[in-house]
């Protein structure tokens, strides 16, 4: 029994390796040489219109620090220009606050968005947001999202249905510190927020949910964790509800990812993908893109860092409407970094 199981395994994954894709026109650029800040982190990017790029970031003199703001810059072709603050750090009840994790979406209406967080830690954080209509050149002042509402706590969104996004979010308890992930739909029509539940028996500690659709009704779910692997969760009716969060054979040093379904219906994941350690940027040196055909077997496809030390982590990762993939991600708190590349499946 024992080797009919092996058998099967090594067929998946040598018909998964047949599958996997070729690498071209790899390249890696800083958004800035100079930053605005001292430290900066937590990327994001968006395609507003084809080959025009926003990203955006939090930094300050360091995280957490009563200085941190949202920071963007925009890109056609290869260069991006200067960086700008986007959102300062608020004055809530004579506290300066910083800000935290904003995440760029772009929903069917052509509405941009940059939602953020505000708040001392993240256990204490809540939900805001700035808009635009006119393609990022004019944003609305912050405004909050409803009491007990974060909207996506880190990865980007997906539309459902038009006028409907679906948001990965998650709380890091301030008594426990428990991590929990949930969901919260917005609609943009009534603009009106509900939660949606993700079962979670074995109380698996996961935050910060990437989301995948894999076609028709079904999306997935792939969470950070402390549990040296990312935990999953799958719905069959649009995010509506969702089964068992349990665990992947993926392994995730305590950090963020993020998941992209490519235009062909396969797979990416950018992942820190060794042991957390002691320390929480242990494992962080290393940071790469994985491959999957179905969201639970996944096989390296290209390292984007690879070093003995230091912390290349939190990225963002979206397909352009020309097929090149673009990701951003926090090299060692210094800097922004963007790689992109084109995948071309062998035949």
């Amino acid at each position: 029994m024992a080797c009919l199981l092996t058998l099967l395994i090594m067929l998946v994954l040598s018909s998964l390796d047949a599958q996997v894709p070729e690498v071209l026109d790899f390249v890696r650029t800083d958004v800035f040489d100079e930053g605005p800040t001292p430290a900066c982190h937590a990327a994001t990017i968006v395609e507003t219109t084809p080959g025009r790029l926003l990203t955006a970031w939090f930094g300050g003199s360091y995280e957490g620090a009563k200085d941190v703001g949202i920071y963007l810059a925009r890109s056609r072709g290869q260069d991006w220009s200067e960086p700008r603050q986007l959102v300062a750090a608020p004055v809530v009840d004579g506290d300066t606050l910083p800000c935290w994790n904003p995440v760029l979406f772009q929903s069917q209406s052509k509405r941009l968005y940059l939602f953020f967080k505000v708040g001392p830690n993240p256990r204490e954080w809540r939900g805001a947001v700035v808009t635009s209509d006119d393609d990022g050149a004019t944003w609305t002042k912050p405004a909050y999202l409803p009491e007990g509402f974060l909207g996506p706590v880190r990865n980007k969104p997906v539309e459902t249905e038009p006028g409907v996004i679906l948001c990965g979010s998650s709380t890091e308890s301030p008594t426990t510190d428990a991590w929990r992930v949930h969901l919260e739909r917005y609609r943009e029509a009534t603009d009106t927020w509900e939660k949606v539940a993700v079962p979670n028996s074995r109380d698996f500690e996961i935050i910060q949910p990437a989301i995948l659709r894999h076609g028709g009704d079904t999306l997935q779910i792939l969470c950070r964790s402390k549990h040296d692997r990312l935990i999953g969760s799958w719905s069959y009716d649009g995010g509506a509800s969702w089964t068992d969060a349990d665990s992947l054979p993926v392994p995730n040093a305590n950090s963020g990812v993020d998941a992209l379904t490519l235009s062909t219906g396969n797979f990416l994941l950018v992942n820190n993908p060794l042991p957390m350690g002691d320390d929480w940027w242990n494992g962080r040196n290393v940071l790469d893109v994985a491959f999957s055909t179905d969201g639970v077997d996944w096989l390296p496809l290209v390292d984007l860092e690879r070093h003995e030390e230091g912390e290349y982590s939190y990225p963002a990762i979206i397909q352009a409407a020309d097929g090149t993939v673009h990701v951003v991600y926090t090299y060692d708190r210094k800097k922004i970094r963007h790689a992109r590349f084109r995948l071309v499946t062998a035949r």
